[in-house]
């Protein structure tokens, strides 16, 4: 299956979805982000890789504003995010502007967080009806075309508890979808699963890089980064160890760091 041709270029779309500008993050005195600078263009697939602990999973969740940096700048689509007071006190000065930056971003992490008691077709038409107020039938239209997409039409009456693993994450998938973000932004989305099971959820994420939509994608799998990433940062201790296109990264990296952890992954 040919991927669509990548849309012509427009002026808005020289703006970032995401923007993160000198970002620091601490944990009291673990400084864990340490003024980190990063673009995600619209239409791109930017993947942070790194050992665990280098702080990919804290980045990724200041993007979304899960987490509040101490200091510099957080944008979306080139606009600023407002904060009150400075370091460990920073928060956001805005509500309304946090709500609408967090609902245009959709998470999915690597637990699947899909709610029990709800049935697969409920988890993903939960929070358009419910927080973006959307009519619920064409939410539902919405959610079971949703569910075809990622090859689990089947599974829109079951609950999660009947699903494999690899299931739930699509269905977590599926249910970011719904939210029609401006950005997906996957957090280790397929290291909770068996080998097997981990190749339904890539595919499902290769065919989303096809279609040309903004992500962020943390990632210990080495060979994903490579097949969809327009772009890979490596980050070490807080800091951007290096970065560029996957062609360089992975066949020809600067750093002996960035060599050291591929030898160290490949083999794994």
């Amino acid at each position: 299956m040919t991927s669509p041709p990548a849309p012509v270029p427009s002026p808005a779309d020289a703006v970032p979805v995401i923007e993160l500008r000198d970002l620091h993050k601490a944990y009291g005195p673990l400084e864990v982000i340490r003024g980190i600078s990063l673009r995600a263009p619209r239409g791109h697939v930017v993947t942070l890789i790194g050992s665990s602990g280098s702080g990919k999973s804290t980045l990724l969740r200041c993007c979304n504003l899960l987490e509040y940096s101490q200091s510099g700048e957080v944008l979306f689509e080139g606009e600023p995010v407002r904060w009150k007071a400075a370091g460990a006190g920073r928060l956001p000065a805005d509500r309304n502007q946090l709500r609408r930056i967090r609902t245009n971003l959709s998470m999915v992490f690597q637990q699947f967080n899909l709610w029990a008691h709800l049935t697969i077709l409920q988890n993903v038409t939960e929070a358009p009806v419910t927080v973006l107020g959307q009519d619920r039938a064409q939410v539902e239209d919405r959610a079971r075309k949703l569910l075809a997409k990622v090859g689990i039409a089947d599974k829109a009456d079951a609950w999660p508890a009947q699903l494999s693993g690899g299931q739930q994450q699509r269905a977590a998938i599926a249910r970011a979808l719904c939210m029609e973000p401006r950005a997906l932004l996957f957090d280790e989305p397929t290291s909770a699963l068996d080998p097997e099971l981990q190749q339904e959820v890539v595919r499902v994420i290769k065919d989303l890089a096809g279609e040309h939509r903004t992500m962020i994608l943390v990632t210990h799998d080495m060979r994903l980064a490579a097949d969809v990433s327009d772009h890979v940062v490596f980050l070490h201790q807080g800091r951007i160890e290096e970065e560029g296109p996957p062609d360089q990264m992975f066949r020809a990296p600067r750093t002996d760091r960035l060599r050291q952890f591929l030898s160290a992954t490949m083999m794994a």
